[in-house]
């Protein structure tokens, strides 16, 4: 299972990757206001209500307009529609579109989020959710002690500081304190952002639906790309003093876990960050040759991969064909994801070499490179020579329910620009076995006997393809892939 719902879930503000070496301030970005110019302010005088709705004005105050808003015993119910208003007028004039109507800004708690979320991701046992565990397990991100749907719940609980609603056309502001809320202003303007593009462009259209977890990821770039780019941009005029901005209490402005729990899956999270990371990268590129035209062109026609986002670029993907010729029971999962299969993507495929040589300190990337950006407006970097180069990849989970307990898994081909691109990939990969205890047996198959992804593997390449079967032994794989075998 992709990463499905990841525009009703997950239209959030994410934490700063926990974990990483990076930077005390964004990379990129500027100490002062570096942000364009907006759409010049109408007629005014001083902080008259204008006689009909303009651009930099909403519900009684305009952008720049003084609000008596004090966080630090929590927001009023006063103080909480000044701010949300003067909010709504601070995007309009940066993004230059008209809100509709009101944005309705609730209060839930991180528990009742967590609830929420462990809800939506069903039971771990349905179909959905063991199609999924194959296609994170493929990717060594998640094994075979934890199921994809827990790791995923238990990472974006900790993770999200609130989020818009489509369907409820809200924006919701996770806390641990719901008595005395506080809102963080980078991400009350992320949020209202997203009600701005779904009040304009309707981000329940199937546009905004991708059918992988690599077509989520690239919807993901525009949609948080944007929402990010306008939250970077007031950030500067609130840290260049262009704009006062309503401090928030430090103690009440992280979302993290306090429950001392393990806390998030990083490869789970460094996947899912990847629109917030490069999406802004991506517009502002359009931006400045475009202007916002050339974003709300972007929004109406998202990009089909995550790699012409990181790397701002046209490319399509090779259509990639494949015949199902398993045997002795295995099956695909013929009614999940595009016939069966899922595409996890140039993004997907380096948070693997990542959290891989995070944990098992598999030689893969080196660590370091994440945060060595060069870009304006970029938080890290997803761009390494053995995920470069990707021309497309299809994920084909397998089950055998034959036996007393059903059996697991998969076959990847990914396809490569180029033999060398192919050649990058498969050392990398084979690397990352190696850390996993992987032992090679005389007929070319890779076992790993103890961990979480304990299980048998071919690798093969063929120019600029490469093939990787999984099984629970090389038996299995054998008899899911019979074409490959020795």
């Amino acid at each position: 299972m992709r990463l499905t719902g990841l525009r009703a879930l997950f239209v959030a503000a994410l934490l700063v990757l926990a974990g990483c070496a990076a930077p005390t301030a964004t990379p990129g970005a500027a100490s002062g206001d570096t942000s364009p110019p907006a759409t010049p302010d109408p007629d005014r005088e001083g902080f008259s209500d204008p006689e009909t709705d303009v651009l930099g004005w909403e519900n009684g105050y305009w952008y720049d307009e003084p609000i008596a808003v004090d966080q630090s015993d929590g927001l009023n119910e006063s103080e909480l529609d000044a701010y949300v208003s003067r909010g709504m007028a601070r995007v309009e004039h940066i993004r230059e579109l008209e809100f509709q109507q009101t944005v309705p800004v609730n209060v839930i708690s991180r528990d009742e989020y967590r609830t929420q979320n462990a809800n939506r991701s069903g039971s771990p046992d349905s179909e959905f959710n063991r199609w999924n565990d194959q296609v994170w397990e493929a990717l060594f991100i998640t094994g075979e002690s934890q199921g994809s749907a827990d790791a995923i719940s238990e990472t974006t609980g900790s993770a999200v500081l609130g989020f818009y609603s489509p369907t409820d056309d809200e924006i919701k502001i996770v806390t641990d304190s719901t008595g005395a809320p506080t809102i963080d202003n980078a991400t009350l303007i992320h949020e209202l952002q997203h009600a701005l593009q779904d009040q304009n462009f309707d981000l329940t259209d199937s546009r905004f639906r991708g059918e992988t977890q690599d077509g989520d990821l690239a919807i993901d770039g525009v949609v948080e790309g944007d929402a990010k780019l306008v939250e970077l941009m007031y950030t500067e005029k609130c840290n260049s003093g262009a704009w006062d901005c309503v401090e928030t209490p430090a103690a009440n402005s992280s979302g993290g876990s306090s429950d001392g729990g393990s806390g998030p899956n990083l490869g789970i999270l460094l996947t899912i960050f990847q629109p917030y990371s490069d999406g802004p990268v991506y517009l502002n590129t359009l931006y400045q040759d475009g202007g916002w035209e050339a974003v709300n062109d972007a929004l109406r026609s998202p990009p089909v991969s995550s790699e012409q986002v990181i790397h701002v670029t046209n490319d399509t993907p090779t259509p990639i064909t494949f015949e199902d010729e398993a045997t002795n029971g295995w099956t695909t999962f013929s009614e999940q994801g595009v016939d069966g299969s899922d595409t996890v993507g140039e993004a997907s495929i380096y948070a693997m070499f990542w959290y891989q040589a995070r944990t098992t300190g598999a030689e893969t990337i080196r660590l370091q490179t994440i945060v060595e950006t060069d870009a304006q407006y970029d938080t890290y970097n997803y761009d390494a020579a053995p995920s470069e180069g990707w021309g497309n990849d299809r994920v084909f989970p397998y089950q055998n329910e034959a036996g007393a307990e059903t059996e697991y898994g998969y076959v990847w081909v990914t396809q490569w620009d180029s033999d060398g691109d192919a050649r990058e990939f498969e050392d990398a990969y084979l690397n990352i076995l190696e850390a996993n205890g992987a032992t090679q047996q005389a007929d070319g198959i890779y076992v790993i006997e103890q961990g979480a992804f304990n299980d048998a593997f071919r690798v093969v390449r063929t120019g600029d393809r490469v093939v990787i079967v999984n099984g629970p032994t090389p038996a299995d794989v054998n008899e899911i892939r019979p074409s490959l075998a020795s």
